[in-house]
């Protein structure tokens, strides 16, 4: 039977819009068995793209910074309350947690019906292009829940078994090896999409992997990646305003484009005040501290922070309620910061060439601990509100003693509804 596209897209919004736990697959997605051309191949991929952006809800993109210290409830005064407010966040019964997990799995599902369809196809350039957009997505979202809640069940295709955890090695030993099918045979980032970052490439792919070593401390090899990347003659630094305010840039390797026609996430709702020119619910902003790590020689603050009429926002994400805005994953610059700490000390120049781009002067180190500190607190200016700060703490070891953090607190609590489905997972400690 040919697959039918028009029944895929109705299937697809039946799929992700239920709330579906890991032992509950939608039923209604279209079923691997079907047989896909070539054209439906490329059809379902735009479906996949629209799922993995989507799914995991708008908290899964700034999860690092509220969980991080730097962003507090918008009715917090001078900061107060932060550990209470990460502690709010991290129970499993609280919405957050549930809905990354459930989202993330729901684009797997997505993911793995495309890989599963695409087995009775013959190989051909364009459809090992979709698979290689597949594997990383696959990857993408892996990475994600193993970066937030340790070992998770790996899925190599859909099942209605009920899974235990896999451990962290066999994680990102899974999510290593999707990303080199997808270095393999993603589409190249010049030559096949004409330098478009909002589509997966290669390049992605290689992105993507360099931060999946430094996540595991293979420094060596994160920074031989990232290194490959910086030489790539069509990136380079570029304008800080044009990253996040959607103008032709040289710096972006991948970002979800985010249209308002296929998108319900939107962060700046979040961060602006109703009474701002863009509108917005106010309901998240930056900790006094985290707007004091800007300067004004620093040509990333009127990006990253405003002030408007007296209150502190986050400035990044600048459609509010007139649209979506682009979410970036991944960079230039985040190549040149893991270069820089891969490298350790001798990376300095890597970490001085991104500040003297974003108006800044160079710094020195005596040791390979001030080092680190400096690199982590560049990576706090450059990647802010994108998701990284809390991550950065936890796998560099810092997390309790800069946020002031619960030990448990490392680790997202595994949701409290998909314990009481499946039996086989087990809590994370002291939760």
């Amino acid at each position: 039977m040919k697959f039918n596209l028009s029944i895929f897209i109705v299937a697809l919004f039946l799929a992700t819009s239920c709330s579906n736990q890991l032992d509950l697959y939608p039923r209604s997605a279209v079923s691997s068995e079907s047989e896909l051309s070539e054209e439906d191949a490329q059809s379902f991929l735009i479906g996949v793209y629209q799922s993995v952006q989507n799914d995991p809800g708008r908290e899964s993109y700034i999860m690092g910074d509220l969980l991080g210290g730097d962003l507090n409830s918008a009715g917090s005064v001078n900061g107060g309350g932060t550990n209470a407010f990460i502690s709010n966040i991290l129970r499993p019964e609280h919405a957050y947690p549930k809905n990354i997990w459930i989202g993330y799995y729901e684009a797997l599902y997505q993911v793995n019906t495309l890989l599963e369809s695409l087995e009775s196809l013959s190989d051909s350039p364009e459809l090992n292009q979709v698979r290689g957009v597949s594997h990383y997505f696959r990857a993408y979202i892996y990475y994600n829940l193993v970066s937030k809640y340790g070992g998770v069940p790996i899925m190599r295709e859909n099942t209605m078994e009920k899974l235990p955890r896999n451990t962290l090695e066999e994680v990102y030993a899974f999510i290593e090896e999707d990303l080199e099918y997808a270095v393999q045979y993603a589409p190249d980032f010049s030559a096949d999409l004409g330098g478009d970052y909002h589509y997966v490439s290669k390049d992605a792919a290689m992105a993507m992997m360099a931060r999946v070593k430094l996540q595991q401390g293979k420094n060596s090899a994160a920074a031989a990646l990232a290194e490959e990347l910086i030489a790539k003659p069509y990136f380079k630094l570029d304008s800080f305003e044009k990253i996040f305010r959607r103008q032709a840039n040289s710096e972006l390797i991948f970002a979800f484009v985010n249209l308002t026609i296929e998108s319900s996430i939107n962060l700046s709702t979040w961060f602006y005040t109703y009474a701002h020119p863009q509108s917005g619910s106010y309901v998240f902003k930056p900790n006094p501290w985290a707007m004091d790590i800007f300067t004004a020689e620093d040509n990333r603050t009127d990006v990253s922070v405003d002030i408007y009429e007296g209150l502190d926002v986050v400035n990044k994400y600048p459609s509010g309620q007139t649209g979506t805005d682009q979410l970036n994953v991944s960079r230039l610059a985040e190549m040149y910061l893991i270069s820089a700490e891969g490298q350790g000390l001798a990376g300095l120049d890597r970490l001085n060439e991104l500040r003297a781009a974003r108006g800044l002067g160079p710094v020195t180190a005596s040791s390979e601990d001030q080092y680190l500190d400096l690199v982590l607190e560049e990576r706090r200016r450059e990647l802010f509100a994108e998701g990284f700060r809390w991550v950065d703490l936890v796998r560099t070891g810092k997390a309790i003693t800069e946020i002031g953090i619960q030990e448990r607190e490392t680790l997202l609590p595994i949701p409290e509804t998909e314990l009481m489905l499946n039996e086989k997972l087990v809590q994370n400690p002291g939760y």
